[in-house]
């Protein structure tokens, strides 16, 4: 299990994060809308059954996309996290209801809400930034082929008083600097963003700490009585 404590710590590409965030604000407007969608559904018709089958196949849609998203925080943003998931017994039933108790299943649903918000955040600073800075350090580029009214106002005030090709320097220099925040910006929010998907995807500290507290050279067989500290049980292995 890879957690902060061994020294494995987010370090995103920037290319990876600067995907990774703009890519949130679509998947996070889908995950937000299927979630209060069926939920909304499936509790107005629960009672007349039909909702319990709804509520069961949102449960698993959103554990699926919370799989589907530590595969893409791992390959986009280099950051492992481990399945939370509680060990499902073997009789259909207990299986249902070992889902419903799992703390896991609530936090993948409340990462699928609560995408939404971050995502827009996220989008909005990658696109402002990266489309100012690039603007004006390429300004130098392409300014002799700019219409007349290109300047931007403010206040029918013109922004930008550029005329000429060296009046683009200092303006340039500006989106030099801008950049050069855009791209710390960048690998910030990425590395900000891996530490609470772990958090909200990934084990609990409680069990991490159970973990690192068992002294043994065999496997942990947690039963289906997990996290009860005396059920959990020791089998050699192979060597």
């Amino acid at each position: 299990m890879t957690t902060e404590r061994d020294g494995t710590r987010p370090n995103p590409t920037l290319l990876g994060s600067a995907a990774y965030l703009v890519m949130n604000l679509p998947i996070g407007i889908a995950s937000f809308v299927f979630v209060v969608t069926s939920l909304s559904v499936g509790l107005g018709t629960a009672i007349i059954w039909v909702g319990v089958a709804v509520l069961a196949v949102s449960m698993l849609a959103w554990r699926g996309f919370a799989q589907v998203e530590r595969a893409r925080v791992h390959a986009m943003l280099g950051t492992y996290i481990a399945t939370p998931y509680q060990p499902l017994p073997e009789r259909g039933g207990k299986r249902w209801s070992t889902r419903v108790k799992d703390p896991a299943t609530w936090k993948d649903m409340t990462y699928c809400v609560v995408l939404l918000p971050i995502g827009i955040a996220e989008f909005t600073l990658m696109v402002a930034f990266w489309a100012s800075s690039l603007w004006l350090t390429l300004l130098p580029v392409y300014w002799a082929w700019l219409p007349a009214s290109w300047r931007p106002e403010v206040w029918n005030q013109p922004v930008l008083e550029v005329d000429s090709w060296p009046a683009t320097l200092p303006w340039a220099a500006l989106g030099v600097l801008i950049l050069a925040v855009t791209i710390a910006l960048t690998r910030t929010l990425g590395v900000l963003h891996a530490r609470y998907a772990r958090a909200l995807l990934g084990p609990s500290e409680r069990r991490i700490s159970k973990l690192e507290g068992l002294n043994t050279a065999g496997a942990i067989d947690w039963s289906t009585e997990w996290p009860h500290p005396t059920q959990a049980s020791y089998r050699p292995v192979s060597r």
